[in-house]
């Protein structure tokens, strides 16, 4: 495993992962605000790995595999555990919608990772890689799970109501995302063996 900067970034994110999960669960007036600089710190290593591979050249296999599954892995852990928080589902303006949003998210990331896998198998890898489309998707999931993390108010802003709008809209993005996913890979899908 080649130690980089970009791939020390990424290991650093999938270590944050049980810190954000024990601090967000502790019920002390600051774990929220804790919880939300580990997720904030964790989402721009998420850039800031990328950027520095592609600035140092540094690009490795080892990061091109652990990269995807570190983003996964922080963002599945703070919907689920937003989702199963009692305190935010008394928050959200509809629990089926932002319930159907969280699954259609991780839904998304378990169908694309398998369609990835599988175009990978073929040697067609290139037809289904991370779009522009893509990009926004996750940094709109990002920005609206740090918001919905956070919860209180700033500066008179609704931080929660405006984290779950974001949310409604990431989801559509995630929805969109894979509909030009699957479109690009439609063809291979329906090849006749």
């Amino acid at each position: 495993m080649p130690l980089n900067i970009p791939n020390l970034l990424t290991l650093l994110r999938i270590l944050l992962i049980p810190f954000f999960f024990i601090v967000y669960i502790i019920d002390a007036g600051w774990s929220n605000q804790l919880a939300t600089f580990i997720f904030v710190v964790a989402a721009i290593t998420d850039w800031l790995d990328g950027y520095l591979a592609r600035l140092l050249n540094q690009y490795t296999t080892f990061g091109a595999f652990l990269d995807p599954v570190a983003d996964k892995l922080i963002v599945a852990t703070a919907l689920v555990l937003l989702a199963t928080d009692e305190k935010v589902l008394s928050l959200v303006y509809s629990v089926p919608l932002f319930a159907a949003s969280v699954a259609i998210i991780i839904g998304r990331e378990i169908v694309i990772s398998a369609l990835r896998e599988w175009m990978a198998e073929l040697g067609k890898r290139a037809s289904v890689a991370v779009s522009y489309i893509g990009k926004v998707k996750t940094a709109m999931q990002l920005t609206a799970i740090s918001l919905l993390i956070y919860q209180e108010p700033l500066l008179g802003i609704p931080i929660f109501e405006l984290g779950e709008i974001l949310l409604f809209i990431a989801a559509a993005l995630t929805l969109y995302s894979m509909v030009v996913y699957l479109k690009a890979a439609w063809p291979v899908l329906t090849e006749q063996e």
